[in-house]
């Protein structure tokens, strides 16, 4: 088992790891929209979804995996009515490639966010 950690992405708030590795495959910890700086994202669904890809993409790498390498993942959405609107961000990263899904309406998240999300993927 290998702890994934890098400054690209929010440090984690709490005692989790922003990812593990077990074999080849690579479990993300859920991201919600903070910076690398720890700063939370202002705005709607769309800018708060953008900066949870920015952190998968940025743990994914130091993993040494992609956002193309994702099996399945996990979305929790403060408001199921704001779905669209997310879905058409998420489908910006995953268009061509679309992992298994699950996205489930919960009734907070840290921080307040409107959005987190967690991956599987496979690592090379």
């Amino acid at each position: 088992m290998k702890v994934v950690s890098t400054k690209q992405a929010p440090a984690a708030i709490g005692p989790y790891s922003q990812g593990i590795i077990v074999n080849n495959l690579f479990y993300s910890s859920g991201q919600i929209p903070l910076t690398a700086q720890g700063e939370m994202i202002t705005g709607g669904i769309a800018e708060q979804t953008h900066q949870v890809f920015n952190n998968l993409k940025a743990v994914l790498e130091e993993a040494g995996s992609s956002l193309e390498n994702v099996i399945k993942a996990t979305v929790f959405l403060k408001d199921m009515n704001s779905f669209a609107d997310f879905n058409e961000v998420y489908g910006q990263y995953f268009s061509s490639h679309k992992p298994a899904r699950s996205c489930v309406e919960v009734a907070r998240l840290p921080k307040d966010a409107l959005v987190e999300i967690e991956v599987i993927g496979l690592v090379k």
